[in-house]
């Protein structure tokens, strides 16, 4: 399962996705911890524009544009307080 989202403060949204914090969030009931790919905008507008264009892509579509940045999943956050275990550093799961 794959989530598309956008926000302006990763490390704050990786804390509260990590610690399951709305338990009845779409990451949450999918148990989905790991940040695998990033894009960059300066224009909020733009950012929203690219995470429409996202989520109307088909799975297989996203794998591919995974893949070509982090072949091995490896999550590309940073490690928090709340994470519940160093393995997601490593790219398992």
């Amino acid at each position: 399962m794959l989530y598309v989202g956008i926000t302006g403060n990763l490390d704050k949204r990786m804390a509260s996705h990590r610690s399951l914090e709305n338990r009845t969030s779409f990451t949450a009931r999918y148990g989905i911890t790991r940040l695998v790919h990033i894009e960059d905008y300066t224009d909020p507008d733009q950012a929203i524009a690219r995470e429409k264009d996202l989520k109307g892509w088909r799975h297989q579509k996203k794998v591919k544009l995974i893949e070509r940045g982090n072949p091995h999943w490896l999550d590309l956050a940073a490690p928090t307080h709340t994470d519940p275990s160093p393995s997601l550093r490593s790219g398992s799961g």
